[in-house]
């Protein structure tokens, strides 16, 4: 088996894409004041852009009580926005394409991250257990109890995701994915773990997914179903998630989701050491029968596992995230079987141009 097959064009949404390696969103907590993507961004997202290529943004939160993180960037205010328009500008100039991932992390926050310190947002009065949190000094604090949302806030949230889907338009990018993922606030409302509402949002399966159909549906309207993605992690664990029966939860979703034409859906595939795993033998080869559009894999990848992935029909592309860390010309390093820089996890999170936009490009090494 080859690589080779990553190197086909495919049609996503209304875009025609070169090849079918992408840039996973990837948390970098880099943001400076005012969480406006620092100086270096466009650099760092230029480097990894391609001709024809797509990378998705971090995840960005779309209000300020939708961060969980230090350093986050957002796409709430006109700062925001004029920072992240020189990122997109500068991965245009490359030809690539560019997607923002539109987030809101719930109950995964800290009161000292929220506006006036108020507790953050939740499907139901339940702390993460699992996890530490982080405040904005880089301290590791247990989770609060988070406020349940009540009915009538709920309009609220759908309207904050809906305009950061016009600030990002306004922006510069050419689409946005909807982050259902991760033990975020659409997931938590997703899994029954985490949500145990008796209203509209809660209990059946239809009324637990209510709020991402919405939330995609408003974001849709702005961009166009077809420059709208939907990201889900169905057997993740991470931020103290899951659900009794992921099989029937997604089984539901992704036929819903289907229904709203949007370009694709991007799923994490469980791995073990990852913090996103789960104890179980399903897979997302299961839920596959149930997405008849663009199906975007994640999770681990190689170059040849990713191949192999597009050739039986498990995916049309594969989004890889900590190798494009360490390879911003990670696509022709894959195309001609070259070896890979090795990442260094320590520069992850936070932190200057180390490990950001230091990763040479292997012609830079000869």
């Amino acid at each position: 088996m080859s690589a080779s097959s990553l190197f086909t064009p495919l049609n996503l949404g209304r875009y025609r894409l070169e090849h079918r390696v992408l840039m996973a969103p990837l948390t970098r907590m880099r943001a400076g004041e005012g969480n406006v993507p620092n100086e270096l961004a466009p650099e760092y997202y230029s480097q990894r852009a391609t001709k024809g290529g797509l990378i998705f943004t971090e995840a960005t939160q779309v209000t300020p009580y939708g961060q969980g993180y230090p350093s986050t960037p957002g796409i709430h205010s006109q700062e925001q926005v004029a920072g992240w328009k020189k990122v997109t500008d500068a991965v245009h100039a490359k030809g690539g394409l560019i997607f923002m991932q539109l987030w809101h992390v719930g109950r995964s926050s800290h009161s000292s991250f929220q506006p006036g310190g108020v507790l953050p947002v939740a499907p139901s009065a339940i702390a993460i257990t699992t996890e530490k949190s982080l405040t904005p000094e880089w301290q590791q604090v247990p989770y609060e109890v988070p406020h349940a949302l009540e009915l009538n806030e709920i309009p609220g949230i759908i309207e904050a995701y809906r305009q950061g889907a016009r600030n990002a338009l306004a922006a510069g990018f050419d689409g946005v994915e909807v982050h259902g993922a991760n033990g975020y606030l659409l997931e938590q409302f997703l899994h029954d773990h985490s949500n145990k509402r008796t209203d509209l949002y809660g209990g059946s399966v239809e009324n637990r997914a209510r709020l991402l159909l919405e939330v995609t549906q408003a974001v849709a309207e702005i961009w166009g179903a077809d420059r709208t993605g939907v990201r889900l992690s169905p057997f993740g664990t991470y931020n103290d998630v899951g659900d009794s029966d992921p099989i029937g939860l997604y089984s539901y979703v992704l036929p819903a989701l289907s229904k709203l034409n949007i370009a694709y859906l991007s799923i994490i595939e469980a791995r073990g050491g990852s913090g996103m795993e789960i104890g179980t033998p399903q897979s997302v080869d299961q839920l596959r029968p149930f997405w008849p559009g663009t199906l975007i894999l994640a999770g681990g990848f190689t170059g040849e596992t990713a191949g192999e992935a597009i050739e039986a029909g498990r995916a049309d592309a594969i989004a890889f995230g900590r190798q494009f860390i360490a390879n911003p010309d990670l696509p022709e390093r894959i195309r001609q079987g070259l070896p890979l820089n090795h990442y260094d996890r320590s520069t992850f999170y936070g932190g200057g141009a180390e490990g950001y936009t230091t990763y040479p490009r292997f012609t830079d090494k000869a």
